[in-house]
C-alpha cells in the first residue's frame, strides 16, 4: 500500500529540478496531508524490503530511483520507511505498540489507536440474546455493555455453557477427543509462529502434570503457520507430540483448518483464553477482545492491548508482571494457585469476573470506538 503514494508524488512534482538546494523533486508535504499510515507487527518479517533493481524493473518511470532512495532507504526499498516518510499521521495499534514502533523508527511521531473488534460479529447467539434483552441497540452502541455487571449470574452462566457445549461437540466431531463440560477449558488459537510462543504452555510437561493432578483442566488449540514459516510448522508438530505424550492424562485437541467460523466457536466456548507472545512483539492482538465479548477470561502476557485491559483478578490475569519469574513458571503458578482453584471453588466470583470482562473490555475494545478515533484523530484532522 505504500506504493499508493507514488501517483500522489507525481501529481505534486515541483517545478524546479534544482538538486543542490533541495534533493527531493516532489512536494512531499502535499502528499503527507493526504496519507495516514498504521504500522503493525513489530517483527522484522513484518516490514518488507526489496532491492532497487527489482523496484526499478517493476515501477518503470513511476518515480526516479534516486528519489525513491531518499524516501525508502539507501540500500533497499523499505516499505515501512517509505510510508513513514510520506504520511502526515502515523499510528500503532496499541499504546505499547506505539512505544515499540517509536524505538524501532526513531525520529517519527507515532501515535496510538488501540484496535477493537466488531462486537455483534463475535458475540455468541446466547450472549447476543441476553444483551438484546437488557441493552437494546447494543450492537450499534457497544458502550451500553458497561452495565453488563448487572446481568443475572445464572443467565450469564447458561449462555456460556451453551457456547461451551457447542465447542465441545465440534471438538468431539473433528478430533474424537471427548471433553467434560464441568472441567475448565483453556483455549489458544492464533497464527503459529515463533514469537507467539504457542508451545510455552508445554515448556515444562511435568509441571503441567502437577497442576492437572490438583485441578484437572482441558486444552483446545488451533492455528496455522505461514507456508514458508518452517519454524511455525515445527511448533505445530511439537504440539502434536505433546498431545500424544499427555494422552490419557490431559484432554488436548488441536483443531485443523482454523478459520473465522471456528474462531467464533473457540472465543465463545473456552473458559480461559491464553495468549503467550514474546514481548514487546505483540502489536495488539484481538482474539482476547473477542473472548471477553463472551465473558471468557483472559490469561495473557502483558503486551499489546492486554496492558490496557488487564485488571488483575477482575478482567482476567497477567503473565509477566511478577518480577523475575520466567513466563512459563508464572503461567503454571498462577494457573495452579489462582485461576483453576477459583473456577472449582468459587463459581460466584468466576461469574462476577466474567461480567467484569464484558462490562470493562467489550464496552471499550470495540470497532465503533476504534473508528471514531481514526475518524476524529487521523482522517478528519
Amino acid at each position: 500500500a505504500a506504493l499508493l503514494t507514488l501517483p500522489l508524488l507525481r501529481r505534486y512534482r515541483r517545478r524546479t529540478d534544482n538538486h543542490e538546494q533541495d534533493p527531493i523533486l516532489y512536494d512531499i508535504d502535499r502528499v503527507r496531508e493526504q496519507c495516514v499510515f498504521t504500522t503493525h507487527t513489530p517483527v522484522e518479517s513484518g516490514h518488507d524490503k526489496f532491492s532497487y533493481d527489482l523496484a526499478g524493473r517493476l515501477l518503470g518511470d513511476a518515480i526516479e530511483i534516486d528519489q525513491l532512495k531518499l524516501l525508502g532507504g539507501d540500500d533497499r526499498l523499505n516499505m515501512t520507511r517509505l510510508a513513514l516518510n510520506l504520511s502526515g499521521y502515523v499510528n500503532g495499534v496499541a499504546s505499547r505498540h506505539a512505544e515499540t514502533a517509536s524505538r524501532m523508527f526513531p525520529g517519527y511521531h507515532i501515535r496510538a489507536i488501540t484496535n477493537g473488534v466488531h462486537v455483534p460479529t463475535w458475540a455468541h447467539p446466547g450472549f447476543a440474546r441476553l444483551y438484546q434483552t437488557m441493552f437494546p441497540n447494543w450492537g450499534h452502541e457497544p458502550e451500553r455493555l458497561t452495565c453488563a455487571d448487572q446481568l443475572d449470574d445464572e443467565a450469564v452462566w447458561e449462555a456460556h455453557q451453551g457456547a461451551k457445549q457447542e465447542l465441545l461437540a465440534t471438538i468431539a466431531q473433528t478430533t474424537d477427543v471427548a471433553m467434560d463440560p464441568s472441567i475448565p477449558l483453556i483455549g489458544f488459537a492464533r497464527r503459529m509462529t515463533g514469537y507467539k510462543r504457542p508451545d510455552l504452555l508445554f515448556e515444562d510437561i511435568e509441571q503441567l502434570r502437577v497442576v492437572n493432578r490438583q485441578f484437572p483442566f482441558q486444552i483446545v488449540i488451533a492455528g496455522k503457520a505461514h507456508p514458508r514459516d518452517d519454524n511455525g510448522k515445527r511448533i505445530i508438530q511439537q504440539i502434536h507430540n505433546h498431545i500424544a505424550a499427555l494422552r490419557g492424562e490431559i484432554p488436548i485437541a488441536f483443531l485443523p483448518n482454523y478459520e473465522m467460523s471456528l474462531g467464533r466457536a473457540l472465543v465463545a466456548g473456552a473458559d480461559i483464553w491464553l495468549n503467550t507472545p514474546m514481548p514487546p512483539l505483540e502489536a495488539s492482538g484481538t482474539s482476547g477482545m473477542k473472548a471477553a465479548v463472551n465473558g471468557v477470561l483472559n490469561f495473557s502476557v502483558l503486551d499489546g492491548w492486554w496492558i490496557e485491559a488487564c485488571i488483575e483478578g477482575v478482567t482476567g490475569w497477567s503473565i509477566g508482571g511478577d518480577g523475575g519469574k520466567s513466563h512459563a513458571r508464572e503461567l503454571y503458578d498462577k494457573l495452579g494457585r489462582e485461576i483453576l482453584p477459583l473456577y472449582y471453588n468459587d463459581r460466584a466470583r468466576w461469574i462476577w469476573m466474567m461480567k467484569q470482562a464484558i462490562s470493562k473490555v467489550a464496552s471499550y475494545f470495540n470497532s465503533q470506538r476504534m473508528m471514531r478515533r481514526y475518524a476524529s484523530e487521523a482522517y478528519l484532522r
